[in-house]
């Protein structure tokens, strides 16, 4: 036999038992054996360099140093999920969906809901090609060499899977995992991790992935993406991702009516405890595909599915003190110091008391016994005072009067439940809060600096507001602590490149007060540049799609300040990206210019999305609902009853693909 064959059958044998150790948990040699096996691949990889593959097995063992994670568009959105924390939410979930569907059998595919560090990996014929922290949902770091040393991912796939095709999962650390690392950090005098989640998010971003293999990180499936996927429910993805040599939990059910999904939560909120890994709740989603896309999206979530938080898990310690922090809006957020206390996985020392109302309603004072929970197992809160134990020389809590930074006197407007710091221009953490914010991943993104670093600048005298940033040198910011000269030329580089970003992120960064990532989206596509919308009027922008009153106030309040005005200025100077840049499209025209079309259905031609931009291509108007607005209904095979039932009743033209294309090609 020669030596490429030999090399190949190892690298198949070894595969096939990384599958059956780490995906099956049914080991058919011993550690020692496989070791060998390993050591015996390795040798000969090194004497024949020719016969390198990215994807061998012994690969998985690291080595690769990444000093900076590439930020790389997803391919697919990655979405966020609605959250539930009641039967009743479900039942008003499944309300919304039959409202869009109408009278049509609904499965359901119940899955838990494992708290990890959500990847999405890409294949190309078999093969493993990129790995992507989830980032901001349209954008994500390359993680590809630390997510290939994790053992139940596949490198290459078995069986008949498609050519191309995305897989999302969540990066988890198990629990027995976890406790051998912190028990080795505890036995050289090290301080332990917080908690698996966050251990396992932050292995992902280690520079080494040598030593990404020495952390015990498993990696749970569950959902596929692509085009022409061969099956038509989630339930039926499962099952081929299981077959392709992914990890699918066999927790996951099909439930054909809610009763049955009501069951699958009741025995999960109690047997969760059982399992070797973290999960706070369950997720459920439509399992038919055809009803998935029908359903389609909201700005930030899936309309076809939703995660049911199991209750959150409550402690009681005692309320040390109460701080005052200062937001880059100037909003006061009081802050709960705690006496230190073990909390669904982590140890909590802080929570937030919200605002002056919630601290009056609570009645909470210092000294007080509180229970403490995690609001949706995430932030910590307190939702009540153990009364009983309340010392006799208790003190009512005073709210402060003046902001803790800069002493100015705060205000609380009417209808407003937080108070405010007025001093817009110079409160420091309201300074630093805006630059923080100008910099951030869903806004400039400025590889670089980080929110330590804009504090460090603003401490030393070097930036006043954002703009000053495109005045740094690089021999300004060598003399700063932790600053060596690659460092300063990353940052003065970093700031140069974001030039480039696209007007509706720089909007976005600006800060202004309700103008967030969607509102700034629309804010952009409807006035093309900052002047446009800087001259807008009260009553033009609340005629804007989804701008109501309180955002259109707060945008006339931002260009009224001659501060905002001279620093959008300096940033023009700078040759920032303030007007829409329009994407030439040859093909396009103007003949649905005014009109409204709904897509239905599943299409043979075309993908609804290639009908969708098509649409807009033309000037018309993509419509999630019908309604008398509606121009047309373009629709395909198994339309949604519903849809199919509201267009009739309205006398609204249905037409099929190819009628939608004689209707934008016709002469």
């Amino acid at each position: 036999m020669d030596i490429k064959q030999t090399i190949q059958n190892l690298r198949e044998e070894l595969n096939l038992h990384n599958y059956n150790y780490y995906v099956l948990d049914n080991p058919t040699i011993s550690d020692y054996e496989f070791d060998m096996k390993l050591k015996e691949l390795q040798g000969l990889e090194y004497k024949h360099p020719e016969y390198f593959d990215a994807n061998s097995p012994s690969q998985r063992v690291g080595g690769t140093i990444t000093k900076n994670f590439q930020t790389i568009p997803h391919e697919y959105r990655m979405y966020s999920l609605d959250n539930s924390y009641s039967k009743v939410d479900l039942l008003d979930w499944e309300i919304k969906i039959q409202k869009v569907l109408g009278d049509v059998p609904l499965e359901y595919t119940c899955e838990l809901k494992y708290d990890g560090a959500s990847i999405s990996i890409t294949y190309e014929n078999g093969e493993l090609k990129r790995a992507l922290t989830r980032g901001d949902g349209f954008q994500g770091d390359d993680v590809t060499n630390n997510v290939k040393t994790i053992r139940s991912i596949p490198l290459k796939l078995k069986g008949n899977f498609p050519e191309k095709f995305d897989v999302r999962g969540e990066i988890i650390l198990p629990f027995a995992g976890f406790e051998k690392m912190n028990q080795e950090l505890i036995e050289i005098g090290e301080t332990p991790y917080s908690n698996p989640r966050n251990t396992a998010s932050g292995s992902l971003k280690l520079q080494n992935s040598a030593e990404v293999s020495k952390r015990p990180l498993d990696c749970l499936l569950y959902f596929l993406v692509g085009t022409n996927l061969p099956f038509n429910s989630q339930f039926e993805g499962l099952d081929n991702a299981r077959k392709w040599g992914f990890k699918v939990p066999k927790e996951a059910k099909l439930a054909n009516n809610m009763q049955e999904v009501f069951e699958f939560v009741d025995y999960w909120d109690v047997h969760r405890h059982t399992l070797p890994y973290e999960t706070d709740g369950v997720v459920v989603k439509v399992n038919q595909l055809q009803y998935q896309d029908e359903l389609g999206y909201t700005a930030k979530s899936p309309r076809w599915a939703i995660a049911y938080k199991f209750k959150s898990e409550q402690v009681s310690t005692k309320l040390n003190s109460i701080s005052y922090q200062v937001g880059r809006t100037g909003a006061i957020t009081p802050v709960a110091n705690l006496e230190p206390v073990q909390l669904a996985g982590t140890i909590v020392k802080r929570a937030s008391l919200h605002n002056a109302d919630q601290i009056e309603k609570l009645d909470i004072r210092v000294g007080d016994e509180v229970f403490v929970e995690k609001g949706g197992e995430i932030i910590p809160k307190i939702i009540a005072v153990d009364l009983t134990k309340r010392p006799e020389n208790s003190q009512k809590t005073i709210y402060i009067t003046h902001c803790p930074e800069c002493q100015s006197e705060l205000i609380r407007n009417e209808g407003e439940a937080n108070h405010y710091c007025p001093n817009f221009y110079g409160c420091p953490p309201q300074i630093i809060g805006r630059i923080q914010h100008y910099i951030s991943r869903k806004a400039m993104d400025i590889e670089g600096l980080g929110g330590e670093t804009v504090a460090l600048l603003y401490n030393n005298g070097l930036v006043q507001n954002y703009a000053d940033l495109y005045d740094l040198r690089v021999e300004q910011i060598l003399p700063l602590e932790r600053m060596a000269q690659k460092s300063a030329e990353n940052l003065v580089n970093g700031v140069e490149v974001s030039k480039n970003i696209p007007f509706e992120r720089v909007l976005y960064a600006l800060g202004i007060r309700f103008v967030g990532e969607t509102v700034a989206k629309k804010l952009a596509k409807h006035y093309k540049n900052i002047d446009a919308l800087s001259k807008a009027t009260f009553m033009d922008l609340v005629l804007v799609d989804e701008i109501g009153e309180r955002i259109a106030q707060s945008l006339i309040e931002f260009f009224e300040n001659i501060e905002n005005r001279i620093i959008i200025e300096r940033l023009k100077g700078y040759g920032l990206q303030f007007e829409v840049v329009e994407v030439i499209n040859l093909n396009a025209t103007d003949k649905l210019l005014g009109k409204t079309l709904v897509v239905s259905g599943v299409f043979e031609q075309y993908s609804r999305d290639d009908l969708k931009k098509a649409i807009e291509d033309n000037g018309g108007k993509v419509g999630s609902s019908i309604s008398a607005k509606t121009d047309y209904v373009v629709a395909g095979e198994n339309m949604g009853p519903a849809k199919l039932e509201k267009a009739k009743k309205l006398n609204i033209p249905i037409i099929s693909e190819t009628e939608f294309m004689e209707l934008i090609y016709e002469n």
